[in-house]
């Protein structure tokens, strides 16, 4: 199994993307892997993903912030999302994590629940009304490497995905960036745009309209670390107009909102922020 993006802190931190097989791009995008083994707590910042996130813990109980200043441990498996802003995680000495991250509509299709988490990370069995979960959990912990973890999850979830709703599907697979998906989806339906918008929100967690804001702050997230890689000069006003924000202003006020930084503090701090688009 191919391991992405892999990176080491002090000989002890490691962390690593792993992709998923053709058979499973549609409900997962990727899965990922932390240990520390250094001694010392390691905290770092999540960018938000718009996607919903169920996260396995294994040794030392990891935490992470709810936005509300609230500190919330995973001692074995938790569900948050979907993750429309930036929150810290800190992984003490021993710590170890798995995060199961889903893609589209595929959490609707697991549990029915597209925002359930969205302000109240939970337990995923309170979802499902019983420990399936919990005894996945035992399972994976008796697992020794990444990879077998992970084809253990992929198998335990063909049992429980559900048939993909159509419109749901256009919508994720929609490309035509010149048109408005949620009218062209309501002309391919003959349905209104409204009731669109409400299965949008229904089957992602998120609106039309705040995965577009989102794409946009991506895209200039994807630029700037372009630039970085590059040792290229940061030109705000380039990255204004390639990614479409009207001036500097809503550029700022887009960083604020997703990730509480100003562009130019994000710059300052950007090798503790983790991207995990990327």
């Amino acid at each position: 199994m191919k391991k992405l993006k892999i990176t080491t802190n002090n000989n002890g931190y490691h962390a690593f993307r792993v992709p998923v097989s053709s058979a499973y791009q549609q409900v997962f995008t990727h899965f990922y892997f932390a240990e520390n083994n250094t001694c010392e707590t390691i905290t770092k910042t999540l960018l938000p993903s718009y996607q919903t996130v169920l996260i396995f813990s294994f040794g030392v109980v990891p935490s992470f912030n709810s936005g509300q200043n609230t500190q919330i441990e995973v001692e074995k498996c938790l569900i948050i999302g979907p993750i429309k802003h930036a929150f810290e995680y800190t992984l003490p000495p021993g710590a170890e994590i798995l995060t199961v991250n889903f893609k589209d509509d595929a959490f609707y299709r697991f549990f029915g629940h597209a925002t359930i988490a969205e302000h109240v990370p939970i337990n995923p069995d309170e979802l499902l009304n019983e420990d399936c979960f919990t005894v996945l959990w035992h399972e994976l912990n008796k697992l020794d490497n990444t990879e077998d973890r992970v084809n253990y999850i992929l198998k335990f979830s063909d049992r429980y995905l559900i048939y993909r709703d159509k419109v749901a599907e256009q919508l994720a697979n929609f490309i035509q960036k010149s048109l408005n998906p949620i009218k062209a989806v309501a002309d391919l339906n003959n349905q209104t745009e409204r009731n669109i918008q409400l299965n949008h929100k229904k089957h992602f967690g998120y609106s039309a309209k705040e995965l577009c804001r989102y794409q946009r702050f991506l895209k200039a997230i994807e630029l700037i670390e372009i630039l970085i890689t590059s040792a290229s000069k940061i030109d705000w006003f380039e990255i204004i107009s390639e990614c479409g924000y009207y001036d500097q202003s809503q550029l700022i006020h887009d960083f604020k909102h997703y990730i509480n930084l100003s562009p130019s503090k994000y710059l300052k701090f950007q090798q503790d922020i983790c991207n995990p688009m990327s």
